[in-house]
């Protein structure tokens, strides 16, 4: 578990550096430059994301249950067992957003096994459509909530390893039961305020 919770920590402070830098240069800088273009910022967030997603699929979960050391359950808090690397991520997302510093990013689906983590809005409704079709590219906006803009990016959440594919091919609220290693199964959503 103290893996877990190193990429957990580390990817909180990366995404609340480049945040940092998103929002603008040092009062003290008298050059042109206003602030890294949030295309940029949303990349690196999401290769941190996807990073510690799969290092923790992989080298935490998999080698775990392979080796009969732990396993990763649904339940896990009842089963003093592994999360899942779907529930890592929106633990993970949770706390980030609790943090107060604008960055949220969250798993969705066009089958999602709880409604909840379907698609919240016409444009997340939209953007799943067009990662699933292909997922080379994320969906972007920026997207206006209240007084404040948001980028969004819709990046396309492939299955990284078998625990993803088991988990989606035999939960019994599963609306899609063909699921295989590399398939795009929804997507993640990464937002955070712009100037």
């Amino acid at each position: 578990m103290k893996v877990a919770r190193r990429f957990q920590i580390l990817s909180i402070a990366v995404a609340i550096v480049l945040i940092g830098f998103n929002v603008s240069w040092p009062h003290e800088y008298s050059g042109d430059l206003k602030g890294i273009d949030p295309m940029i910022v949303a990349e690196y967030i999401h290769a941190v994301i996807e990073s510690d997603r799969t290092l923790y699929a992989i080298h935490v979960v998999e080698r775990m249950q392979d080796t009969g050391t732990a396993i990763a359950s649904e339940r896990w808090e009842a089963m003093n067992a592994l999360p899942l690397p779907a529930q890592m991520l929106l633990l993970s997302g949770k706390r980030v957003q609790k943090m107060g510093v604008g960055l949220h990013y969250r798993l969705a689906s066009l089958w999602p096994i709880y409604a909840k983590n379907g698609p919240k809005t016409d444009f997340e409704q939209q953007g799943l459509e067009a990662v699933v079709k292909d997922g080379s590219q994320p969906y972007t906006d920026i997207i206006e909530e209240g007084n404040t803009k948001f980028f969004v990016a819709i990046y396309a959440d492939r299955a990284v390893s078998s625990a993803c594919v088991n988990c989606h091919n035999t939960h019994i609220l599963s609306p899609k039961r063909d699921q295989k290693l590399g398939d795009v199964m929804g997507g993640l959503i990464i937002s955070f305020p712009v100037q």
